[in-house]
């Protein structure tokens, strides 16, 4: 039986403090309770997921006014929609009178938001428009009942929001990863495809996965590795809200355009893998990108709100639907793996083991250096002195 097999969440931030610390050639997993742990989880919802920003769609999700999707992050109700003068707000879908659903829909278009349990009824921007029979209440001020607005930013068409209002501006901090992503122009491809789907795993396993080219050639054989296969992997310096790698595709196999006409001969011979921290991440291939925006479900799910986007605006176009269906197959390959993987976590016999070389793992260490920054025993030190 080994140490973690009761370790708290305090032990496995201290772990993650003491693992983080060795140097890169020396890199380890965490045990299978960072994955399976709901007191660690806790700690994750609040210091996390309520302080960073976190990708929750795509603005091609919400093309016109009055345009609106529902989601939840943490618990938390949100309304997404897009107002009169065209601009995205992420609000509170929790009505100010009673706290009911404001909108029960997944997706639509509303002229206003009308509150089923009381008919208080908002404007597309969250303003309170009316509230039946509350003008003798002598503690209702309309002024003060709009759906709270959260801070929200779009990076390259992505809605990002920050819960409590405290992060720093996002743009600023990814302008590194915008540059290497510039000549592949993701900014001008269409939402081609959007799903939704619930994983019988934790979140930082598909994270993981997701950013790793270490399982392609035994998890995708047929599927991925003949295209991009795990030798042809190579990192690319990361910083502190992202990590990322290029995927080189098999010379043997057919170019992957249209191409952008900006791109490099090396930019059309290879994918970029990035992983925005926490769990946004997303692979921008030669001509179309897929994403995934995850959001935890608790410490053994993972919700997936996940699309692709294409220079194409015909989402029936024979090449789109070729494209998704591969990517609906090797997610598939990949959820049965990581479903497995989180049954296997709650072993007492297993306690972490040796990364791979950084051009196949090395962005796991830099998502747990990324996890040690936000929850390891450093950062109490640091708020101390």
């Amino acid at each position: 039986m080994n140490a973690f097999s009761r370790q708290d969440a305090q032990g496995l931030r201290q772990h993650l403090t003491e693992l983080t610390s060795r140097e890169t050639d020396e890199a380890f997993g965490m045990p299978p309770n960072f994955y399976t742990s709901e007191e660690f989880h806790e700690l994750e919802k609040e210091q996390i997921f309520r302080k960073e920003w976190v990708c929750i769609g795509h603005v091609g999700e919400i093309p016109n006014p009055g345009d609106f999707i529902t989601t939840e992050l943490i618990g938390e109700q949100l309304l997404v929609a897009r107002d009169d003068e065209g601009e995205i707000n992420v609000l509170s879908n929790v009505c100010r009178h009673r706290g009911n659903l404001v909108a029960n829909e997944a997706s639509g278009n509303r002229r206003s938001f009308v509150c089923p349990y009381h008919a208080w009824t908002y404007k597309r921007d969250g303003t309170l428009k009316t509230a039946p029979l509350m003008k003798k209440a002598k503690a209702f001020d309309a002024a003060k009942c709009s759906l709270p607005k959260l801070k929200t930013e779009i990076w390259n068409n992505f809605i990002f929001v920050n819960l409590d209002g405290s992060a720093e501006p996002l743009a600023p901090q990814l302008a590194t990863l915008d540059g290497i992503l510039h000549n592949y122009h993701h900014e001008l491809r269409n939402l081609l495809f959007k799903d939704e789907a619930v994983w019988g795993t934790n979140w930082k396993n598909l994270t993981e996965n997701f950013m790793e080219g270490y399982h392609l050639f035994a998890t995708h054989p047929k599927t991925l590795q003949p295209m991009t296969p795990t030798q042809l992997c190579r990192k690319v310096p990361g910083e502190g809200r992202w990590t990322a790698y290029r995927s080189y595709y098999d010379p043997e196999f057919p170019p992957r355009g249209p191409f952008h006409e900006d791109m490099t001969e090396d930019e059309q011979r290879n994918s970029v893998l990035f992983n925005i921290f926490p769990s946004f991440v997303v692979a921008v291939a030669a001509n179309y990108t897929l994403f995934l925006c995850l959001r935890p479900n608790g410490a053994g799910q993972v919700a997936i709100r996940w699309g692709v986007c294409g220079l194409k605006t015909d989402p029936l176009d024979p090449e789109v639907v070729a494209y998704v269906d591969l990517c609906k197959a090797f997610n598939a390959e990949d959820r049965e793996k990581l479903e497995t993987l989180q049954a296997a976590q709650n072993t007492r016999y297993f306690s972490g083991g040796p990364l791979a070389p950084d051009d196949l793992e090395g962005t796991i260490w830099d998502f747990l250096k990324y996890m040690e920054s936000r929850l390891g025993v450093k950062r109490e030190a640091i708020a101390a002195e």
